[in-house]
């Protein structure tokens, strides 16, 4: 475990958690002491523990919430998690916050900016565990044959249909005729807005001029009464703090889900790689626990949550405030997970097949503990 002295100069950090134990208080001692320690690891006492051995074939069942909270799981070396800088960062907040103030936790979390990147730390196995959009997932899994799982749903719909100035657009059919400045070209939003747009029976009567990125978006509609454009939360909100004219028309989760299509817009996953999940399974339970108690305090402490966002960067704490209620995080994992997971990637899968790497993912794709 490399928790050491750069993790003692942040202790001043301490000040600044929010939270409650998400993760062991354990103190780590050295590795030849494990075996003795591990016995005593289960029952309450006054030092710190941590076993630094490799997860071996005997385990069996995944620890329970209670037993993984009082106890730093087995695992061999930390476990390395990447998050997307948006709202799959800020439903691992806690976590987060944990990886960088605990000395025992086992998790070093990072927030990056591109999915290339985390797609192609996943690919090259250094990163185990990853938050990343929920088509690439599926992308993933056939581009590497089968070795990448999903292992819960956090974060439905975020893309939402603004307009400037005006409120005229009262349902996805009102586009008719419209033109609508939008980025994400290739992934889960042009997807998405392809599929309503052909669902209400106006795919052939709206424009969609793409731009490289949001801000080029709200340039765009500016200076035009009335211009609309496609964009997601939290940047959503970080235009209406700037723009005040920013108006929300149609909230894209909401709208698909008026097509009782028996599935669920998502926008992110939570994914690991397949080796690390048959080889850590007492570990994966314990990320699995401190993940949704994460995900609830986000949910239950809205201040709370932005602040620590504002602090590690993700966006600034006013920001994080009004957006949070609007970004959609959530934990849904078992068999719910698969059941609106696949049929979300069915919708895409038929609309455009290579918004999932041109198969739909087996049920080995969907971890179910």
């Amino acid at each position: 475990m490399k928790k050491t002295a750069q993790k003692l100069t942040a202790v001043f950090c301490a000040a600044m958690m929010i939270f409650g134990a998400g993760c062991s208080g354990n103190e780590k001692k050295s590795s030849e002491s494990t075996e003795k320690e591990t016995s005593a690891a289960t029952t309450t006492t006054t030092a710190k523990e941590e076993v630094a051995t490799s997860v071996s074939a005997k385990d069996t069942e995944p620890a329970s919430v209670s037993e993984t909270e009082s106890a730093v799981p087995t695992v061999s070396g930390n476990v390395k998690v990447e998050a997307l800088k948006g709202p799959t960062a800020m439903g691992m907040i806690k976590l987060l916050d944990d990886s960088k103030n605990d000395e025992s936790t086992i998790y070093d979390v990072e927030v990056v900016a591109a999915p290339d990147e985390v797609k192609n730390h996943l690919i090259q196995g250094s990163v185990d565990i990853a938050c990343i959009p929920a088509n690439l997932a599926a992308t993933l899994y056939n581009k590497t044959e089968g070795e990448i799982e999903v292992l819960a749903v956090n974060t439905l719909g975020v893309i939402y249909i603004v307009e400037n100035g005006t409120e005229q657009i009262k349902s996805v059919a009102d586009l008719k005729g419209k033109t609508i400045y939008a980025s994400g070209q290739g992934s889960t939003p042009e997807y998405a807005l392809n599929y309503l747009l052909a669902q209400n029976g106006v795919a052939d009567d709206v424009s969609i001029e793409w731009k490289a990125e949001h801000a080029e978006c709200l340039t765009a509609i500016a200076g035009q009464e009335g211009g609309i454009a496609m964009l997601p939360q939290p940047f959503v909100t970080t235009a209406q703090i700037k723009n005040d004219k920013i108006k929300v028309s149609l909230d894209l989760t909401a709208e698909w889900d008026k097509l009782n299509n028996g599935s669920t817009m998502i926008t992110g996953v939570v994914v690991a790689r397949k080796e690390f999940v048959q080889n850590n399974s007492a570990a994966l339970a314990d990320f699995l626990a401190k993940y949704e108690s994460s995900v609830k305090f986000v949910q239950s402490d809205n201040d709370g949550a932005a602040a620590l966002i504002g602090k590690y960067d993700i966006v600034p704490e006013a920001v994080a405030k009004k957006a949070l209620p609007a970004c959609n995080i959530v934990f849904i994992s078992g068999t719910d997970m698969k059941d609106k997971l696949s049929g979300y990637l069915k919708v895409l899968f038929d609309s455009e097949p290579k918004s999932v790497g041109g198969k739909l993912p087996a049920d080995d794709f969907y971890y179910i503990a």
